[in-house]
């Protein structure tokens, strides 16, 4: 089972105006849980989103797009990072996220969003299924 574990940004990541000089403790916390969940075998990925004035949405109504350029309003509605995980349960997932450490820093709020993936599995077989099977991509197997 995988599951991405997502850090909810907030008005300070998004401010960044020039790359950050990172809290040393902040790194060291964060690499020590990484390097945790490495040694446990269940690390897919990780990293940290750069501010939403960076990015761009691709709206569609219909078969028309239209793209829009951050920033974006809501802080507390983006993604500032993600840890993918690989688990035998969600209860595994459930005690790994406990121990992510705080994305803003000790004794400020934040808030970290676990969400479970989709495998191929979860949808009945069919020809479409079997297609990304044959792309071989680790994600989506």
């Amino acid at each position: 089972m995988r599951f991405m574990i997502m850090v909810k940004s907030q008005p300070d990541f998004e401010a960044e105006t020039t790359p950050q000089t990172p809290d040393e403790a902040l790194m060291a916390e964060m690499a020590d849980f990484h390097e945790a969940l490495a040694k446990a075998g269940v690390l897919l990925d990780a990293s940290g989103l750069q501010p939403s004035r960076k990015g761009w949405r691709i709206h569609y109504e219909g078969d028309k797009r239209s793209v829009i350029d951050g920033p974006f309003a809501e802080a507390k509605e983006l993604v500032a990072g993600f840890t993918t995980i690989q688990v035998r349960s969600r209860e595994e997932a459930l005690e790994w996220s406990r121990r992510f450490p705080n994305p803003a820093g000790k004794g400020k709020q934040a808030v970290i969003e676990v969400r479970q993936l989709y495998e191929l599995d979860d949808f009945t077989p069919n020809e479409q299924v079997e297609r990304f099977r044959q792309m071989e991509t680790p994600s989506l197997k």
